[in-house]
C-alpha cells in the first residue's frame, strides 16, 4: 500500500485536501444527524404552501384567490408568472403565527432568444423582499441572486446547508423564518427587462403560538462602488439583541494584484474596539492562501473568474450555522479593504501588501434579531446595482472580419450568448503559417490604461502571440480549453499617445491537446486605472515600446 510523501509539496497538499474533505463531511454528517434527531419529536402546527400554480378566475385569467387548476386543459400546466419591468409579484401573503421552512424558485435565463432583443432580467436586477408582521420596511431586501450567493447576475451552482442552487437555475433556501402576525414575500422587478417564467413554492408551518423571545430573520444588501476611502466596509450595523449568521460578499477589482488582505472586524454590544478581529478576507471565508472556486456546507466561493487582474469578479459566502456571532445590545460587522496594489498606485512607488484599495464591494448580511433592526441600509435601484464599466475603449472584433484584417483562412461573426453580449470574431486559418488577426483602435486622450483581450477558449483553438504596433506583448497565449469558456488576457499597462493603434494576434501553432488553430476574439479593450495612477504619473513618460510593462503578481 502506497503512502503519502509528506516531505513533498504535492503530498502535503493532497493530505491537507483529504483532511479538509473528511472534516467537512463529518461536519455535514453531524449537522444532518442533529436535524434528523429533531424528526423524532412532536412538531406543533400545520404545514402550508404558497405556489405559482395556475389559478383560473371567472374570466379565464389568473386569479390569486381561485383554486389551482387541475383539469385536462393545457392551462393546468401554466404554473408560472411573468413580472414586467417596474412591476412586482406577491409570492406569499400569510397570517401568523407561522414559520417559513423552505423556498424554491426558478425562472428563465437572462440571455435573449431568437426574436427576443431586450432579453430578460438577470437575478441581480430584481429584488427579493420579505415583510414581517405588517412592517412597512422589509426585513429581507436583497437582489435575488445575491441572497442565494449567486452574484453579478451570473448563474452559479451553490451547495451549502441553508442555500442550494442546483445547476445554477433552481434556487432553494432553508433558513427558518418565524413570524407572529403576518408574512409577505414579494419579488420586485426594478429593471428595464421582464422576469419570465417565474415558478415558486414556499413551504411554511402555521403555528398555534411562538415563544415570546423568538427572533426574526433579517437579510440586507448594501454596496459601495468603489469602497469609501479611509473607512472599513460596513456589512451590518444594528442595535438590539440577536445573532449574526451569514455573509455574502461580491468583489469586482479595480486594481491589479491580490485584494484580500483586509481583516474582518466585529464590534459587539457597542464596543469602541472590535473584540473579534480576523486575519484576512480569505480567512474570514474559511479559505487560505487566497480564494478558489468551491461550494461547501458552511462556506464557499461560487465565483472566482481570474486571479489578480483589473476587473476580476469574486463572490463568497460564509454561514455561521454552528458558530453564530451573539450580541445583546448591538453588532457592527466590518471588513478592511487593504491589500496589495501595483507600484504605480503606491505613493512611494513601492510594491507592498498593505495599501488601501478602491474596489467595488456588495454584500448581504444575514442575522436573527428580536424587535426591529436599526440598520439604515437599503438596496439601490437595478441601474445603480449594475457594476459601472471600467472600459474606456472597446473595439468589437466582429467589426473586423474583412480579409484585410486577417491572414489565410476565413473569419466571420459568431454569436455565443452564454459567454458574450456581442458576437465574437471566429477565425479558422487554413494553416498556422501566415495566420493572424488585426484589430485597430483609436486613443483620444493620453491617460493610464490597461490593454487586454476578451476571448473564447475551446477544444479546437490555437496558440497566439500578441503584438501592438509590432512590439511583442507577453508570452504565447494558449486558447485551448476542454470546454467552451471565456477568458481575459491582460497584455500591457501604458500611457498611449492619442492616435490609431493595431493589435495583432499571430498564430504560432497549437498545443498537443488542441484539435485546431482557431481563434475566438470578442474584443480588444483598454481599461481604466484608478485615478491615483494618473495623479502619481510614475509611468507617464516611459516608452512602452522599449520596455512593455504589465503589473502582475510576479
Amino acid at each position: 500500500m502506497s503512502r503519502l510523501n509528506t516531505n513533498h509539496t504535492g503530498g502535503r497538499m493532497l493530505r491537507g485536501l483529504l483532511s479538509t474533505l473528511v472534516f467537512l463531511l463529518l461536519a455535514a454528517w453531524a449537522w444532518a444527524q442533529g436535524s434528523l434527531s429533531e424528526l423524532a419529536r412532536p412538531v406543533q402546527g400545520r404545514s402550508m404552501r404558497a405556489t405559482s400554480s395556475f389559478r383560473q378566475g371567472s374570466d379565464g385569467k389568473y386569479d390569486a384567490h381561485a383554486d389551482p387548476l387541475g383539469d385536462e386543459q393545457e392551462k393546468s400546466n401554466f404554473d408560472n408568472r411573468l413580472v414586467p419591468p417596474g412591476d412586482k409579484v406577491v409570492l406569499l401573503d400569510a397570517q401568523g403565527p407561522g414559520l417559513i421552512t423552505h423556498m424554491w424558485f426558478t425562472f428563465l435565463e437572462p440571455q435573449p432568444r431568437r426574436n427576443d432583443k431586450p432579453g430578460r432580467a438577470n437575478h441581480q436586477e430584481f429584488l427579493l423582499r420579505m415583510y414581517w408582521d405588517g412592517s412597512e420596511r422589509p426585513g429581507v431586501e436583497a437582489p435575488f441572486g445575491d441572497f442565494f450567493a449567486s452574484c453579478f447576475g451570473k448563474r452559479r451552482e451553490v451547495n451549502s446547508i441553508p442555500v442550494v442552487v442546483e445547476g445554477g437555475d433552481s434556487y432553494n433556501c432553508y433558513w427558518h423564518m418565524p413570524f407572529r402576525k403576518s408574512a409577505r414575500i414579494e419579488i420586485a422587478n426594478d429593471s428595464d427587462r421582464p422576469l419570465v417564467l417565474l415558478y415558486y413554492n414556499i413551504d411554511w408551518i402555521k403555528k398555534d403560538n411562538l415563544p415570546e423571545d423568538t427572533p426574526y430573520f433579517y437579510a440586507q444588501y448594501r454596496q459601495e462602488y468603489p469602497q469609501a476611502k479611509g473607512q472599513d466596509y460596513v456589512i451590518l450595523d444594528t442595535r438590539g439583541k440577536g445573532h449574526y449568521v451569514g455573509t455574502v460578499l461580491a468583489i469586482r477589482t479595480r486594481s491589479p494584484l491580490w485584494f484580500g488582505e483586509g481583516d474582518e472586524k466585529i464590534y459587539i454590544d457597542g464596543e469602541n474596539k472590535p473584540s473579534i478581529w480576523g486575519t484576512g478576507t480569505e480567512d474570514f471565508f474559511c479559505c487560505a492562501m487566497g480564494l478558489a472556486d468551491c461550494s461547501l456546507p458552511y462556506f464557499g466561493v461560487p465565483c472566482f473568474n481570474q486571479f489578480e487582474i483589473v476587473g476580476s469578479m469574486t463572490a463568497a459566502y460564509r454561514w455561521h450555522v454552528g458558530d453564530p456571532v451573539v450580541f445583546n445590545t448591538g453588532i457592527k460587522v466590518t471588513l478592511e479593504h487593504k491589500s496589495w496594489i501595483s507600484e504605480d498606485e503606491n505613493p512611494d512607488h513601492k510594491r507592498m501588501s498593505w495599501n488601501e484599495r478602491e474596489d467595488d464591494y456588495a454584500s448581504v448580511a444575514f442575522w436573527y434579531q428580536t424587535g426591529t433592526p436599526t440598520f439604515a441600509a437599503r438596496a439601490p435601484t437595478a441601474g445603480e446595482r449594475r457594476l459601472p464599466s471600467l472600459d474606456r475603449i472597446v473595439a468589437l472584433a466582429k467589426n473586423f472580419t474583412d480579409a484585410r484584417y486577417h491572414g489565410n483562412g476565413h473569419a466571420g461573426s459568431q454569436a455565443i450568448p452564454d459567454l458574450f453580449d456581442e458576437p465574437q470574431l471566429f477565425y479558422r486559418p487554413d494553416k498556422p503559417d501566415g495566420a493572424f488577426v488585426d484589430v485597430p483602435f483609436e486613443v483620444k486622450r493620453k491617460e493610464p490604461l490597461r490593454l487586454l483581450i476578451n476571448v473564447a477558449c475551446a477544444p479546437d483553438y490555437g496558440r497566439y502571440q500578441a503584438s501592438l504596433e509590432g512590439v511583442k506583448l507577453g508570452g504565447v497565449m494558449d486558447f485551448h480549453a476542454e470546454t467552451l469558456i471565456d477568458r481575459e488576457f491582460h497584455l500591457l499597462d501604458f500611457w498611449p499617445e492619442p492616435g490609431t493603434y493595431t493589435l495583432r494576434l499571430e498564430c504560432v501553432g497549437k498545443s498537443n491537446r488542441s484539435e485546431g488553430h482557431c481563434l475566438g476574439l470578442e474584443s480588444v479593450r483598454l481599461r481604466e486605472r484608478r485615478p491615483r495612477v494618473e495623479q502619481y504619473g510614475f509611468d507617464k513618460d516611459k516608452d512602452w515600446r522599449k520596455r512593455p510593462i504589465l503589473y502582475t503578481k510576479e
